[in-house]
């Protein structure tokens, strides 16, 4: 099964991301969500073709100094645990 993440937008509140680092850290969190959904599956109802228009992740704890793909990747486990998991 293939796995397609496209990230029409992606809204950051309150985080050290300049828009220098927009496309690094976009690709990295869809990078991890194709990761972790490959691995460990998705809830049925959001398995067919679609969008999802908004998604909460929660609250996320940044280091001061996470790289762009460091902070992509606890975006996307955080948006991850929102998405719900296989049954």
């Amino acid at each position: 099964m293939t796995t397609k993440v496209h990230i029409e937008q992606l809204l950051l509140e309150g985080l050290p991301v300049t828009n220098h680092h927009g496309p690094q850290l976009r690709a990295a969190v869809a990078a991890e969500l194709q990761r972790l959904i490959g691995a460990h599956g998705i809830a049925h109802e959001l398995r067919s073709a679609g969008a999802v228009p908004t998604i909460r992740a929660g609250t996320l704890q940044i280091a001061r100094a996470s790289s762009p793909r460091g902070l992509g990747a606890q975006i996307a486990r955080a948006v991850y645990g929102g998405l719900g998991r296989s049954k």
